[in-house]
């Protein structure tokens, strides 16, 4: 369960730093982005009225209501929009996380004229809360597209501040690239299990299933064609020569396919392969919205098994200067 946590807390940490470097390096090209989808000064506003419609608890603790939250992704309809909240609770299960501690029931009152009120139903969202309901929107509305990246830059950046600052250090490249990559190798495993129980059984299966996920992600290449792509040799595994940003979005591609399998039961070879690359793509969509470089154009970098012997013999050196 730890782990399972683990790997859905990590693809959102990394995946939410590419963005939030992307915001904060190349604040210009991304306005130019999300404006050409989002104009006339919209994307201001959406910011503006998101942080305004932010309330805080007797607790002090930092809230959205979501009949707030439907106006402001686009929803006419309550009963269209709790349809998505209750998705966004489920993905909150999926991470370990008590769905509980993050939508709260609550009543609204509301005029009906005359000067009496009636109370109508509501709910109370975190900023996690609202991220999950973000990317279980509809993400053909403008709104909540926009919504998706700025709930997960801000969820980040919260992350960030509620850490003990004095615990708190940045992680090297290396450290990043090798923790993601033991983490890509945990939840491969996960993966093939979902895919078995959509019908996915031997390896040969499995691999077709595999280059489907690839395929999405970049944009129609399969693992030869990624190494070939990458100047890498054949016997090179082309995750052990990605840097943490390739990782991440590989990453994210496997915890959201696996969770897809399982919560949509899917079942049958074609269909299983679909999804896979169904996710793949939109990994890559959203990799493309935010301005992002795609991954079969970014750098090759070191092998893998050379950085954790490098980062094994730092540790064994920093420790013998310890004592």
């Amino acid at each position: 369960m730890n782990r399972d946590r683990n790997a859905g807390k990590l693809a959102e940490m990394a995946l939410g730093k590419t963005i939030e470097d992307l915001t904060t390096n190349n604040s210009l090209e991304f306005a130019n982005i999300t404006n050409a989808s989002l104009k006339d000064g919209a994307i201001e506003r959406l910011i503006d009225c998101f942080e305004n419609a932010s309330q805080v608890d007797e607790r002090g603790v930092e809230f959205w209501a979501a009949r707030d939250l439907q106006d402001l992704l686009g929803y006419s309809k309550w009963d269209s929009f709790v349809e998505v909240i209750e998705k966004a609770k489920i993905a909150c299960r999926s991470t370990g996380q008590a769905p509980e501690d993050h939508f709260a029931d609550a009543r609204k009152m509301v005029s009906i004229g005359s000067g009496a009120e009636r109370a109508i139903p509501d709910i109370h969202l975190t900023r996690y809360a609202c991220y999950l309901t973000a990317q279980n929107g509809d993400s053909r509305k403008k709104p909540i597209a926009f919504a998706q990246t700025y709930f997960a830059i801000q969820t980040r950046r919260q992350e960030v501040q509620d850490e003990d600052s004095s615990q708190y250090a940045p992680l090297s490249e290396d450290q990043k690239r090798l923790l993601l990559r033991e983490e890509i190798k945990d939840h491969n495993k996960k993966l093939a299990s979902a895919a078995k129980g959509a019908g996915v059984i031997d390896p040969f299966d499995f691999a077709v299933f595999q280059t489907f996920g690839y395929k999405g992600l970049y944009g129609g290449l399969d693992r030869n064609g990624i190494q070939r792509r990458k100047g890498l040799k054949s016997k090179q595994h082309i995750l052990d020569h990605m840097g943490s940003t390739e990782l991440a979005a590989n990453l994210f591609r496997a915890t959201q396919t696996e969770e897809k399998l399982r919560r949509e039961d899917i079942k049958g070879k074609g269909a299983a392969n679909a999804a896979h690359f169904e996710v793949g793509a939109k990994v890559r969509q959203a990799i493309h919205d935010i301005g992002g470089t795609m991954p079969e154009n970014l750098p090759v970098a070191e092998d893998i098994a050379k950085v954790g012997r490098r980062l094994k013999r730092a540790l064994a050196n920093s420790t013998k200067s310890e004592k």
